[in-house]
């Protein structure tokens, strides 16, 4: 009796471990611990929200109108609109101008901006003639591989007419998921051609650079996005290779980004020693300090105009604050001397609040009054750019 009850149980052993491997069981036990958490931060994340409604008058006093409105109006509702006021009116109350609710295609262009990236072919048009054409196409995306021109014409996308449409309508009939295809018909010279093309994540090219007369590095920075501090670096890093004395960095018509896009971008030229910007919430001050062990040396002109803001000015500021050699040419930048915080919503809508302010690394606020230039140049010659021609002379001259 005792041999059979041991062999059946060395059998059911056997058993068992041929259903469940060692790998198997630790899987399983991983599952059931992450599930566990993510159910357990469900219900205490609900318990807290409901918890502030209860405790929050204010906030149960919009619940209890929002839910008096729906519940009493005589006549139908709609609900989603009846939020949107509502998150417009609490935004609008801030009394500030940089914070503002953005609906669904202004949230779209934001995040494009910012992100760096978009989801499309990689073409740019331009309306001519009653119909668009591609003015430039990006290199190595789907329009370029499919073999598609610069002075194509669209005639139409998905068998639909492009007959006198605008350029964003045409983005918008272009635009997809991605992976998916569009089919886009063209004209080029007499003949007529049809390409499938798959749409793909395109990276914005936000910063270009050269060299201008043999030794001196030119850098465009259009806009802080996410990958600009990427872009920056590998420019840089080829311009040095190439030898460059000195260096303009041209942040004109630039509106800014994300801030810490611009604070890894100054890490490039100051050291661990150097004060980038300061913040400032509730009278509370904060000095932000590069990362670098190191720091450049060359000369290095920036180009600003009025519509240099935000964190553009953060590095305008910082140069013209800590730089031993540096010089700003231009016109006075936009004064914005605060920091935004973008929220999105489940509606694809987004709002963006002020989180701070920013100093610079003398503490003082650029809100209103900007950064002033060095040399003072009114960009007015349509034929010549005055700007960068007066920061090539000085770079020769000193």
């Amino acid at each position: 009796m005792k041999k059979t009850n041991n062999h059946k149980k060395k059998k059911n052993n056997i058993d068992y471990e041929s259903r469940f491997s060692l790998f198997e069981v630790i899987i399983i036990i991983l599952i059931s611990v992450i599930f566990g958490i993510i159910i357990g931060y469900l219900i205490t994340y609900g318990n807290s929200n409901l918890s502030r409604v209860r405790s929050d008058t204010h906030l149960g006093e919009i619940v209890s109108t929002y839910n008096n409105i729906v519940d009493n109006y005589y006549d139908n509702i709609d609900k989603e609109k009846l939020t949107e006021s509502a998150i417009k009116g609490m935004i609008s109350s801030l009394d500030d101008p940089y914070s503002a609710y953005l609906d669904e295609d202004s949230t779209s262009t934001f995040n494009e901006s910012v992100d760096g990236e978009y989801v499309g072919i990689g073409i740019v048009v331009e309306f001519e003639d009653e119909y668009n054409k591609i003015t430039s196409i990006v290199d190595g995306g789907p329009a370029s591989k499919v073999g598609l021109q610069v002075g194509d014409i669209i005639l139409k996308v998905n068998n639909k007419d492009c007959y006198n449409i605008s350029p964003s309508l045409l983005n918008e009939m272009i635009t997809g998921k991605i992976g998916t295809s569009v089919k886009i018909k063209i004209l080029r010279g007499e003949e007529e051609f049809t390409y499938s093309v798959k749409r793909g994540l395109i990276e914005i090219e936000n910063v270009t650079g050269k060299v201008i007369d043999n030794n001196i590095g030119y850098i465009r920075i259009d806009i802080f996005s996410s990958n600009s501090y990427e872009q920056f670096e590998s420019t840089l890093k080829d311009l040095e290779k190439k030898r460059i004395k000195s260096l303009i960095i041209d942040i004109r018509d630039n509106p800014g980004g994300h801030l810490g896009q611009a604070k890894k971008i100054l890490d490039l030229f100051f050291d661990k020693k150097t004060v980038l910007y300061q913040t400032e919430v509730n009278g509370a001050k904060k000095k932000v300090y590069a990362d670098n062990s190191d720091s450049k040396k060359y000369p290095v002109v920036l180009l600003i105009n009025h519509e240099t803001a935000s964190s553009a000015e953060v590095v305008a500021a910082c140069f013209k604050d800590n730089y031993k050699n540096v010089h700003l040419v231009g016109s006075n930048t936009y004064g914005k001397g605060n920091v935004q915080k973008s929220v999105s919503l489940n509606s694809g809508t987004s709002i963006k609040f002020t989180i701070e302010k920013w100093l610079t690394p003398k503490g003082k606020s650029v809100t209103d009054v900007g950064v002033k230039p060095d040399t003072y140049v009114e960009e007015y010659d349509e034929d010549n750019d005055l700007v960068l021609e007066e920061a090539i002379r000085i770079i020769k001259e000193s």
